[in-house]
């Protein structure tokens, strides 16, 4: 959307002269500040898109809320928030220390945030007055201490349901890559092990017609639910209750799905609960032949518990792509076992996810600053 300038005082004269030089020349926009300008080049022409500085904000001379963003997101999800908010970026894939992220909220009405962004008691303690809202581009909030935010009337948001099929779509991947050992397979050609076709080597499991117990049959439980019952799956699911609304899956309670299944999917949320909940008598009640998967959170799993039982035989594989901590140190054991399949916590990793979620958060972080309801909030003191 073209953006028209505001006529603005003397002091902007500069500025405005030099938009109209850069209008003339073809130039290369990663080098253009944005304080400036944003240009996009089309079929030869140079269309102005966005002025951002203070001095081209609204003719009656309103100041923008300002926000934090503490990772790179998308082009066009960032262009919508700089369309509503003065926005300073922590530009980069790396994770910003504490520190810096300290740092940079003073005086901001809001903060776009990431999981690897621990927002506890001790920051909040330690953010201006102006904070409105945290908003976190992810499902899981176990990141952020909500109970204090809520106490200091700090909205939080998060980004459920749009990354509710492509997280479904890397368990099944998951399983599969696992039960059918693709990692070993792949790596043994690259090896040079595979010499012949032999009748009993690289031998998995199969996934149809088997039993699979889904731990928390929330949105993803229930698209992988949906998912297995392509492969001739019988579905259990274990949880506080039966859900209604869930068919073709049976109700059990978690010590007949652990004894039954050939495959276990956990999608539990992180809480004091169920922190640490697949401990060792865990593994214990599950098949020997039996196959863990994990595409929900690292903490709540014992990994010396795990690793021993995929040593010992008490279960037959594992397959991670969340695991505590991340990312998991090289010289973690885990590492080292071929019936351990582990990802860097890629379940919404496709380009269109990613950008739906930050398209959400950036829409949370919006409300949050402009006091109007978010639009999926974990906590929204104003609007309870």
């Amino acid at each position: 959307m073209t953006t028209m300038l505001q006529k603005g005082p003397p002091t902007n004269l500069v500025t405005l002269s030099l938009i109209r030089t850069l209008t003339s020349h073809t130039i290369n926009t990663h080098s253009l500040p944005t304080q400036f300008a944003t240009f996009i080049s089309s079929q030869n022409k140079l269309t102005f898109t966005r002025f951002m500085s203070t001095a081209s904000n609204s003719s009656n001379g309103a100041q923008k809320p300002k926000v934090f963003i503490s990772t790179r997101i998308p082009r066009e999800p960032l262009e919508l928030i700089r369309d509503h908010c003065e926005v300073e970026q922590f530009d980069s894939e790396d994770v910003i220390s504490r520190e810096k992220l300290l740092q940079s909220v003073q005086g901001k009405a809001g903060l776009f945030c990431i999981l690897e962004n621990k927002i506890d008691k001790d920051f909040l303690s330690k953010v201006g007055p102006e904070m409105k809202v945290v908003s976190s581009m992810s499902v899981g909030f176990d990141h952020i201490d909500t109970k204090e935010c809520e106490k200091r009337g700090i909205a939080v948001g998060n980004t459920p349901g749009v990354l509710t099929e492509t997280t479904a779509d890397l368990t099944l991947s998951l399983i599969l890559a696992t039960s059918r050992r693709l990692i070993e397979a792949s790596a043994a050609v690259k090896s040079g092990e595979w010499v012949c076709w032999k009748p009993l080597w690289m031998c998995g499991a199969d996934l149809h017609h088997s039993t699979v117990g889904i731990i928390g049959m929330g949105r993803i439980g229930q698209a992988v639910a949906k998912r297995l019952k392509g492969f001739g799956c019988k579905v259990l699911y274990s949880g506080s209750k039966p859900k209604a609304d869930v068919q073709d899956a049976e109700f059990v309670s978690l010590d007949v799905l652990l004894s039954s299944s050939d495959f276990i999917s956990l999608h539990a949320p992180l809480t004091p609960e169920t922190k640490l909940m697949c401990n060792e008598s865990f593994f214990k009640q599950m098949k020997p032949s039996a196959i863990f998967i994990n595409t929900s959170r690292g903490g709540l799993v014992d990994q010396k518990a795990l690793y021993h039982a995929l040593t010992t035989g008490t279960i037959a594989a594992a397959g991670l792509d969340v695991t505590s901590p991340e990312p998991l140190p090289t010289h973690d054991p885990l590492l080292t076992l071929p019936n351990c399949v582990i990802l860097p916590h890629i379940g919404s990793s496709t380009l269109s996810t990613r950008t739906q979620m930050a398209f959400l958060a950036a829409k949370n972080l919006i409300a949050g600053v402009t006091d109007q309801k978010l639009l999926h909030s974990v906590v929204d003191p104003k609007h309870s």
